[in-house]
């Protein structure tokens, strides 16, 4: 039978803990780096990726609104799902800026799951696909 330490259940539901938590993070790494040198390997402007980069942060201001829609805001700017469609637009019209855009986009999704910022719940800017983050973070609730 599992120690009771063994059966705790993450602050968040669906929330990630343990080993699993630390080989999201360092995906989040992988990601980053991995990108950060295919927008090298496209001889991209790095003062543009510099400028780009805390751009998908500006979908927190649907949290003036309210949780929910601040949720589906950030989970917007902070999935890989509309990079990689920018990414594939740029290959299907040959638009070669785009995919920097994208790799710019994809390293800053990289950035954030490497420090533990995850597609967030309704419930609270707090309350991550990777755990708890911020204040009760640190209280343990």
């Amino acid at each position: 039978m599992a120690a009771p330490s063994q059966l705790r259940q993450p602050a968040a539901v669906g929330a990630t803990h343990g080993p699993v938590r630390v080989i999201l993070r360092l995906e989040g790494l992988v990601v980053l780096a991995s990108a950060a040198s295919a927008y090298s390997a496209v001889s991209g402007n790095w003062l543009l990726f510099a400028l780009l980069f805390l751009t998908p942060d500006l979908s927190m201001f649907g949290y003036l609104a309210d949780r929910q829609i601040g949720a589906t805001c950030y989970n917007v700017g902070h999935s890989y799902i509309a990079p990689a469609a920018l990414a594939l637009f740029g290959v299907i019209a040959g638009a070669p800026s785009a995919y920097g855009l994208a790799l710019i986009w994809i390293a800053h999704v990289g950035f954030d799951r490497m420090l533990g910022y995850g597609l967030k719940y309704g419930s609270g800017f707090g309350d991550t696909h990777l755990g708890v983050i911020g204040k009760r973070a640190v209280e343990g609730f």
